[in-house]
């Protein structure tokens, strides 16, 4: 048996080292072992780092997998307030945002953490998933007509934000190749209504054209699911059904927003809750611009008829009240008079002889 050194142990993982507390006291010498113990001081072995966070390394990993598998390449057309606004959201939800707009947003577009183009052709080379038509109403079709829609994938999804759906809908089964997906929704908020929250607001969409395959079908969920996350009140009904609403709801909001604003409504020391409501009105319609305004006259058929309606509402009040003015009026000018005319009986008529007239005569004059 050879013979045991008292050289001191090497340190074979510097990073790991044990703990161990003096076990060895006097009655060890009690112990059989099979080879003599030097009695020396008792070293320590510390623990000096281990790798504990593997297992959540692994955890964050699927999660990163499952967040990829779930994020949109979405591309915005026109990079104004409403698609920056729109921008905000889908970048902090992890989705890549490209966008192309005629105004250069470089800038802007950095800060909120995504990718501009100055070029369309260049944006389609990047080949997004979705697409996002956030042009103004009255230059859609323009956009459409013009865009190079045939450098993206075919099964590419088309999405519109437009505040008019019918229309929305014609123009884009006339101009878009027939292997896209077209999804019509409305955002029924915007930058100032939505600043704070999106939940409970309503977002209403309608799934025109949606391809069979599943991976399709997954996108659009995972798309509407960006909105549902914000806590939206998601509505599904048909574009005409959202156009016979929205003329009753938005059209009216805006135009007595615009007539309170061309009447200058504005602030006092005694305002009411009521007048409050209605100079957040004003603020909240102000902000838009009278092109969407005028689209939203032109582009619903169903808006006509409630300008009409307003119309015919304000002369019929106007008429309640003048009535009611007239009334007033002439009772303080003929009111005495026309009380003593009610309370006298009529006097008979009398013949020249002071006999009473005659039945022939009664009816002559009836007559």
């Amino acid at each position: 048996m050879l013979p045991l050194t008292s050289t001191k142990p090497q340190n074979l993982f510097p990073s790991l080292s044990l703990c161990f507390p003096p076990c060895l006291s006097s009655s060890a010498d009690s112990l059989s072992l099979p080879f003599p113990l030097k009695k020396a001081s008792p070293f320590r072995l510390r623990i000096r780092s281990i790798d504990a966070a593997q297992p959540y390394d692994y955890e964050s990993h699927l999660r990163a997998q499952h967040l990829k598998s779930q994020s949109l390449k979405i591309a915005i057309l026109g990079f104004g307030n409403f698609g920056q606004f729109l921008s905000k959201t889908f970048s902090l939800q992890g989705h890549t945002v490209l966008a192309y707009s005629r105004t250069n947003y470089a800038d802007v577009a950095k800060s909120l953490g995504v990718t501009f183009y100055n070029n369309p052709h260049d944006l389609c080379e990047s080949h997004p998933e979705v697409v996002i038509l956030c042009t103004s109403i009255l230059s859609t079709e323009k956009v459409l007509q013009s865009f190079p829609f045939q450098r993206l994938k075919r099964s590419t999804l088309i999405v519109d934000v437009l505040s008019v759906k019918e229309f929305a809908k014609n123009v884009l089964l006339k101009y878009l190749p027939v292997e896209f997906d077209i999804l019509c929704t409305h955002p029924m908020f915007g930058p100032e209504s939505g600043k704070n929250s999106w939940v409970g607001l309503p977002f209403v969409y309608d799934k025109v054209r949606i391809g069979n395959e599943e991976g399709r079908i997954n996108r659009v969920e995972r798309f509407l699911g960006i909105f549902a996350k914000q806590g939206c009140r998601m509505v599904e009904m048909t574009c005409a059904e959202h156009d016979r609403h929205a003329a009753g709801s938005q059209f009216v909001t805006h135009t007595m927003g615009r007539v309170l604003e061309k009447f200058g409504l504005e602030s006092s020391p005694i305002n009411t809750k009521g007048y409050e409501t209605l100079l957040d009105l004003v603020e909240n319609t102000s902000g838009d611009s009278f092109e969407l305004y005028y689209g939203l006259f032109m582009y619903n058929k169903n808006a006509m008829e409630q300008l009409e309606r307003l119309d015919m509402v304000f002369e019929a009040i106007k008429k309640e009240l003048f009535g009611k003015l007239h009334q007033v009026y002439r009772k303080q000018l003929f009111g005495n008079a026309d009380e003593g005319a009610e309370e006298r009986p009529k006097a008979q008529k009398l013949l020249h002889n002071g006999a009473p007239p005659s039945a022939d005569a009664m009816k002559q004059e009836t007559s």
